[in-house]
């Protein structure tokens, strides 16, 4: 009778394990849910905010700038 006992309470063990894990992954699915869908809105959308466009002669300086700076840091290194 007590080796009966015993599975009997090990199978009650199991129930909850199984019940409680199923539980779990439930709720962990719907965590990956929550958090993706916060990924995929954009932040500057979601403020409100509105993206600056540059002239393309502001791109024009800045690119040229920016050479400027990699031929320096070039000549620095020789």
């Amino acid at each position: 009778m007590a080796i009966e006992s015993i599975l009997a309470q090990i199978d009650e063990e199991i129930v909850k394990l199984t019940q409680i894990r199923a539980l779990l992954a439930t709720t962990g699915l719907v965590a990956k849910k929550v958090a993706l869908s916060k990924v995929k809105t954009a932040p500057a959308q979601a403020k409100g905010k509105k993206r600056r466009t540059l002239s393309p002669e502001a791109r024009k300086r800045i690119a040229e700038a920016q050479r400027k700076r990699w031929a320096a840091q070039k000549a620095k290194a020789k």
